[in-house]
């Protein structure tokens, strides 16, 4: 069912009172998420489908890297719902790391899973894309759909342009993601991106391996070190 508020959104111009609504709400969101967010310290964002169940191979391999992610001192940050989502975030909590959620409020099979320390719901997609871009200093992209594709391209497009710097992004599971691999090859041979574009992104198996680039690329790249904490404000509703 779509969303009534949304439908009319997108039906074209609305009045003037209706649009400066919007843009409240769209900044009441942000301003929400920035202070959510704003102590959950660095993250390694994992993406990938609400679908798997616990006894799918992608489930486990999702829990050994929010495991990994969380012993290299980061916190795990995923959409906050089941299935890769939910193993990424019980692996952080296997090992005693942070496990944050940035869950986006749909009419079907999304909802919190119960490995968050942390979360927030979303109402719009583009909100939440927004955070958990600001807020990670790498991708780590497990098997899933649509939406898994969309946030995959966007972070690509994002440091191709320029706009951000070139965090690490991981592709996992080559067996799975071998036709995307190979179009994004046949991209390259077209012209219509780089052939260099072609190292945006690391295609593996290995947690090692995806462990090493984070290592190398978020922590040595960036001189990633602990700051003194900040302490939160109670008054802008920080915890």
């Amino acid at each position: 069912m779509v969303n009534p508020e949304e439908e009319e959104f997108f039906a074209g111009p609305q009045t003037r009172w209706k649009e400066l609504k919007f843009v409240v709400k769209v900044l009441i969101e942000f301003i929400r998420g920035f202070r959510m967010l704003h102590f959950v310290g660095p993250c390694v964002t994992v993406f990938g489908s609400a679908r798997f169940e616990e006894k799918d191979k992608f489930y486990q391999l999702a829990v050994n890297v929010g495991e990994r992610i969380s012993k290299m001192g980061f916190t795990v940050m995923t959409g906050g719902g089941p299935g890769i989502m939910e193993a990424a975030n019980r692996g952080a909590k296997n090992v005693g790391g942070k496990s944050i959620g940035c869950n986006i409020i749909l009419p079907f099979e999304q909802h919190p899973n119960i490995y968050l320390d942390k979360w927030m719901d979303f109402k719009y997609f583009f909100v939440r894309k927004v955070l958990l871009s600001k807020y990670s200093f790498a991708f780590v992209v497990m098997p899933g759909g649509f939406g898994t594709l969309d946030e995959f391209f966007e972070a690509l497009t994002l440091i191709q342009t320029r706009v951000m710097k070139p965090f690490p992004v991981v592709l996992m599971c080559s067996g799975f993601h071998t036709h995307l691999y190979e179009y994004i090859h046949h991209l390259a041979e077209y012209g219509t991106i780089n052939k260099e574009d072609l190292d945006l992104f690391l295609l593996t198996d290995s947690v090692e391996e995806m462990e090493e680039h984070i290592r190398k690329y978020a922590i040595e790249g960036y001189g990633l070190k602990r700051k003194v904490e900040l302490k939160p404000s109670p008054v802008l509703g920080e915890n």
